[in-house]
C-alpha cells in the first residue's frame, strides 16, 4: 500500500481493519503514515514524503520522489505482493501501478483522480495502470465504466466515521472549550507546502476576525510535527503570539465540531467539514507557476468538495490572489453571523453525508477480495 499524505492516511488504516476482518494472516507493507501504522502497518517510508502539491514544490523535490518509487517498485518485483493498493497520490501510484501491473500484480487505485475536475486525458493512463478503481463519489463510476475500467463506487469513509448528528457542546467539552464564546477552526493544510503559502495568510485572517470578533479563540490542528513547526514560525513572523490561538496535534475533527466557522485548505478537510454541518471558507495557494497550469487546465468552476458535489457554490471559495486575509476574514464573519444561511448550509450539507455513508471501508475491503479470488467486484 501506498497513501502520501494525512487524508489518504486515514482512509488507508480503515481499509486495513476491515480487510484484517476477512484475511486475518494479510502482511501490510509500503508507504504510510501513522494512523496506517497504528493499524499494524509496516512502512518502508514515511508518508510526509509525497506529501507536496503542485509542480513547482515537485519539482524541487523530484529526485527523492522518483528514488523513493524507484526503491518501492525493485523491492515489489523482487518479492510480490498478492496485491497493492495505491490510496490517492495518483502522480506517484500510477506509474508504479503501471508497471506492477504490467508484472501480473493485480493493482487496485483507492480515490479516484479529479479527473472530473482537470487533466481528464489520464484516464487513458488510468485505464493501463488500473486493475481496479475504488471511487469514493456516486458520479465517478460512469466515468469509469465508459472506458471499461473495472471500478466499485464505495462512498467515502469520512461519511461512515463522521456521525449524523454533530454535538457542538460535547465537542467543546472535550477540548476544554467555554458552550459561549466564539470559536473559529482553521485549517491551513496538511502539507509542508501548504503551509509554505497558507500559514501567515490564515494567521492574518485571524487578527481581522479577532478584530471582529473580541471574544472570539482559534484552534489550529496540524497534521505533523514539521507543520506545526512551521505554523509556530508564521507566529512569530507575524507577531502573532498574543492571538487567543490553540495549536492542536491533530483533533481536526473534534476541532471543526466545537467550531462555529471554519477556514479551510482545499482538499479532504472541507469535506470533513461539511459532514460536520459547518459554515466555511474555502482557500487555496500554490507558487505562481502551478497555478497559471492548473488554472487552465481544471473544468469546473469549483475547487472545494463541497461546492463540487453539490455542483453550485453552498460556500465561498477564495483562491490564489483573490485569497486575501481581509477578504477570507469578511466571508468567514459574515457566515457566522447569519443564521439563516448557517441553517441552509447546514441542510444541503446533510443531504450530502446521506449520499456518501455507504459502509465504505467494508465495501472496499470487499471489492479487494473479489478481486485477489479473481471474480468481479
Amino acid at each position: 500500500m501506498v497513501a502520501g499524505e494525512a487524508s489518504g492516511d486515514l482512509l488507508a488504516s480503515h481499509l486495513i481493519d476491515a480487510l484484517k476482518q476477512r484475511l486475518p494472516e494479510a502482511r501490510f507493507f509500503g508507504i504510510g503514515g501513522p494512523k496506517m501504522q497504528a493499524a499494524g502497518f509496516q512502512a518502508l517510508f514515511p508518508a510526509e514524503k509525497l506529501a507536496v502539491r503542485g509542480y513547482a514544490e515537485v519539482l524541487r523535490h523530484y529526485r527523492e520522489i522518483t528514488g523513493i518509487r524507484r526503491k518501492l517498485l525493485a523491492r515489489l518485483l523482487a518479492d510480490p505482493p498478492h496485491v497493492f493498493i495505491g490510496v490517492d497520490a495518483p502522480d506517484f501510484n500510477l506509474d508504479l501501478e503501471r508497471r506492477l501491473k504490467r508484472a501480473g500484480i493485480p493493482a487496485i487505485h483507492y480515490v479516484s483522480p479529479s479527473i472530473w475536475a482537470w487533466r481528464g486525458g489520464r484516464i487513458h493512463a488510468i485505464a493501463k495502470s488500473v486493475s481496479h478503481m475504488l471511487a469514493l463519489f456516486p458520479f465517478e463510476e460512469a466515468i469509469y465504466r465508459r472506458h471499461d475500467i473495472p471500478v466499485s463506487y464505495v462512498g467515502h469513509p469520512l461519511a461512515d466515521a463522521i456521525p449524523l448528528d454533530v454535538n457542538q457542546p460535547a465537542a467543546r467539552e472535550r477540548l476544554n472549550l467555554p458552550l459561549d464564546q466564539t470559536i473559529f477552526a482553521l485549517l491551513p493544510g496538511s502539507r509542508q507546502s501548504e503551509l509554505h503559502y497558507m500559514a501567515d495568510i490564515f494567521i492574518k485572517t485571524a487578527r481581522r476576525l479577532y478584530e471582529r470578533f473580541p471574544q472570539a479563540r482559534f484552534l489550529v490542528p496540524l497534521a505533523t510535527r514539521e507543520t506545526r513547526d512551521l505554523f509556530e514560525l508564521a507566529l512569530y513572523r507575524q507577531n502573532a503570539l498574543d492571538l487567543p490561538i490553540t495549536r492542536l496535534f491533530g483533533h481536526a475533527q473534534e476541532a471543526m465540531a466545537a467550531a462555529d466557522g471554519v477556514l479551510v485548505a482545499s482538499g479532504t478537510a472541507t469535506l470533513e467539514a461539511a459532514l460536520l454541518r459547518k459554515p466555511m471558507v474555502i482557500a487555496y495557494r500554490m507558487s505562481p507557476w502551478s497555478w497559471r497550469i492548473m488554472r487552465r487546465m481544471k473544468y469546473q468552476p469549483w475547487v472545494g468538495l463541497p461546492n463540487i458535489l453539490s455542483q453550485r457554490f453552498v460556500v465561498p471559495e477564495f483562491l490564489q490572489d483573490d485569497a486575501t486575509p481581509e477578504k477570507l476574514a469578511q466571508a468567514l464573519g459574515n457566515l457566522v453571523e447569519d443564521r439563516d444561511s448557517c441553517q441552509r448550509i447546514a441542510a444541503v450539507f446533510a443531504d450530502l453525508h446521506q449520499q456518501l455513508r455507504q459502509n465504505s471501508a467494508e465495501r472496499a475491503a470487499e471489492a479487494i477480495v473479489s478481486c485477489l479470488q479473481g471474480q468481479p467486484a
